[in-house]
């Protein structure tokens, strides 16, 4: 059997699509495909199916949907289904187990590809970090499960596949950095930084490109406009480590032109604090400064959570 779940769910067995089109038998079908070779609850798959508010008749309904799943495998397969109960699609005590090669699923060849190219990147084989990045992204064709309704386990799982895609999108553009491929990946993170405003480490990144390709005062207005917005969402000021880079870009520091990627800046000078209290001052018209120490009122605790997280 074969699983795509980094987009449509998609599962052929033997050359024959056997894709579940009813909501509630593909959620269970990913949910087990998710956790291939590993027990999946009862108790699990029904708060997936019906949250907090199972029927009376969860179990049996449970048991229905699975013997449909062993059916739709047995007839790809040409075999009995009791073949598929013994070998593939598993009642074990409490719970359902199907059992897969790690390989036949999308999930893990990608993360095999991402774990491969963090430690290329870690070598500095950047060149092969950078291909084994983009087979990775390659596996990817839309959001992940993009198809299934989910329930509260597969959200989390969504989540957690898409956390994952947007850090190798992070590190891929990071290595094509470090290969001085500015003006190659300019639009890509312009794109980017559009979707993800309060991304500090994104922002940083086009603000080096920028450099990188001789458009100084459009890094300083990406500051400008980054700083702008964190006030007005968050109340927080910029990173130290960004407003660094943005005194960096001010004075045209030769340094920049040694630091292909906001991640290979150097650390602050001895002497100088890595945590300051007073922000750094940064260009902004009356409107944007009053405008911010309105906005700086009682943000909320979440998003600054959030995004301290996100930060560089």
């Amino acid at each position: 059997m074969h699983v795509r779940v980094l987009g449509a769910l998609h599962v052929e067995q033997d050359g024959v699509d056997i894709t579940p089109s009813a909501h509630k038998p593909r959620q269970i079908l990913s949910l087990l495909a998710l956790n291939s070779n590993r027990v999946v609850p009862n108790a699990g798959l029904m708060e997936e199916l019906w949250d907090d508010n199972p029927p009376r008749s969860a179990v049996t309904t449970l048991q229905t949907y699975i013997m449909q799943l062993r059916k739709s495998m047995a007839g790809a397969m040409e075999v009995p289904t009791s073949v598929v109960v013994k070998e593939n699609l598993i009642t074990t005590p409490g719970g359902y187990l199907l059992r897969l090669p790690p390989e036949s699923i999308d999930l893990h060849r990608y993360e095999t590809l991402d774990a491969r190219g963090r430690d290329a990147l870690d070598a500095d084989d950047v060149a092969e970090a950078v291909r084994l990045f983009d087979e990775a992204l390659r596996l990817w064709h839309g959001t992940a499960l993009v198809d299934v309704p989910p329930g509260p386990l597969l959200q989390r799982e969504i989540v957690r596949m898409e956390e994952a895609r947007f850090g190798t999108i992070e590190k891929r553009i990071e290595a094509n950095l470090r290969l001085n491929r500015h003006s190659e990946m300019l639009g890509e993170l312009r794109a980017l930084c559009m979707e993800h405003q309060l991304h500090e480490s994104l922002q940083a990144q086009y603000m080096i490109c920028l450099h990188h390709c001789g458009r100084r005062d459009e890094a300083l207005a990406a500051f400008r406009t980054l700083r702008w917005s964190l006030i007005k969402e968050l109340g927080l000021e910029p990173s130290v480590k960004l407003q660094r880079l943005h005194r960096a870009i001010l004075a045209d520091d030769p340094i920049l032109h040694r630091t292909p990627s906001f991640f290979r800046l150097p650390p602050a000078h001895a002497g100088t604090p890595e945590r300051a209290k007073t922000p750094t001052p940064v260009s902004v018209n009356a409107t944007e400064k009053e405008g911010g120490e309105r906005a700086r009122g009682k943000p909320s605790r979440r998003r600054k959570a959030q995004h301290r997280r996100r930060r560089g």
